[in-house]
């Protein structure tokens, strides 16, 4: 028998109010769908411009990547609306295509995703996060400016290439590693778990312990001292990778960048697809392996533009010319509902991506323009 919870009544709502509830044994179904099995999702943005042709049209690329949409459903023909990075990127997080300059640093009118799961199922600021690659930009999308969200229904961000290395690098440097909790060592942690969003996730004791467990896994798995090609993005990565394990939060935005040098670089450009992708395996391992998670996780990776047809002067790769290497990307859904192994060719946008998810969680994106991605479920 399935239960009436908040998630299912707002599925079939529109059912309810066509009659559904006159006479449920006429229509020869029950009255609520089946429960879905997703409890969380991972939302990351392979932002920066990357091209179809360099992940799913080179599948040695992304080994990691043709294998979440093996297992689940690839959308190889996703239109983007808009051509600056910090405005696409928004738009995949609002569902509205966003204007913005490429040197813009405001928060926005819109509510983000976020903002709408916080609010309509009632989640504490813990259990939504947001991990990016660094950058003054980035920290604007964990909300908007709305009246009816906002701040208080934002996100915990966490930026890669900042709290684990500028801000505490003295720390660390006078202290070294955690290793036990001697009064010395006791005294980093005080101050690091202040650095996290000021006490705003700490909750309680447990919760507590948990960040502590958290910061040790950050300092003695290496996250500060990755170096090198895409070190932003694979940090960011290797943050929502331990979030994911230690916190299991029911919404997890993850932003990366790196992938711009291609205007001066095509080879360091594939370079960073590369390595995004060996991070985003390392991701979906802990996901796999973790009994809870592997069960009960939805994960998104999704381009927000692609990058011009033909290499430019310096044998990079600009984003302006209009073409469909540009304006259409490809998206890989992986989860416990999603079919497997399909492809779905249908026209989509990137602005489809939040209202998808929110669809999926059992809350509603209000303000958004996107549609629903088709042909996801299984």
């Amino acid at each position: 028998m399935t239960h009436l919870t908040r998630r299912n009544l707002l599925r079939t709502a529109g059912a309810v109010s066509a009659g559904a509830l006159l006479a449920p044994s006429m229509l020869g179904a029950p009255l609520f769908v089946p429960e879905r099995k997703t409890q969380r999702v991972v939302l990351i943005a392979m932002a920066g411009g990357v091209r179809t042709r360099e992940t799913f049209g080179m599948p040695d690329n992304v080994p990691n990547l043709v294998a979440m949409a093996k297992e689940g459903v690839l959308y190889p023909k996703l239109r983007t609306s808009n051509l600056g990075h910090f405005g696409a990127t928004m738009s995949i997080f609002t569902g509205l295509a966003e204007a913005r300059g490429i040197r813009e640093n405001a928060r926005g009118p819109d509510p983000t995703i976020f903002e709408y799961l916080r609010k309509d199922l009632g989640l504490d600021k813990g259990d939504v996060w947001v991990t990016t690659s660094g950058g003054a930009q980035q920290v604007n999308y964990s909300y908007g400016l709305h009246p009816e969200y906002g701040p208080q229904y934002g996100a915990n961000i966490l930026d890669g290439d900042g709290i684990f290395n500028r801000e505490f690098e003295e720390l660390l440097e006078r202290w070294g590693k955690p290793k036990a909790a001697d009064p010395e060592e006791q005294k980093i942690l005080e101050r690091l778990r202040r650095g996290m969003g000021k006490g705003d996730a700490v909750k309680d004791a447990e919760q507590q312990a948990r960040v502590e467990e958290y910061i040790l896994n950050e300092l003695t798995r290496g996250t500060s001292d990755i170096r090198g090609a895409a070190a932003g993005d694979r940090k960011a990565l290797r943050l929502a990778r331990n979030l994911m394990s230690i916190f299991k939060p029911k919404m997890l935005g993850v932003v990366l960048q790196n992938a711009d040098i291609a205007h001066s670089s095509y080879n360091g450009y594939v370079e960073v697809v590369r390595q995004n992708d060996a991070a985003i395996g390392e991701l979906m391992a802990a996901i796999r392996e973790d009994e809870e998670l592997a069960t009960t996780t939805a994960v998104f990776v999704c381009p927000e533009f692609g990058r011009d047809a033909d290499l430019n002067a310096r044998r990079g790769l600009d984003h302006g010319d209009g073409s469909d290497d540009l304006r259409t990307v490809g998206c890989a859904a992986w989860g416990p509902d999603f079919k497997q192994g399909a492809t779905v060719t249908a026209d989509h946008k990137t602005i489809d991506l939040t209202t998808t998810i929110c669809e999926l969680m059992g809350a509603k994106a209000k303000l958004a323009k996107g549609g629903r991605l088709s042909g996801l479920y299984s």
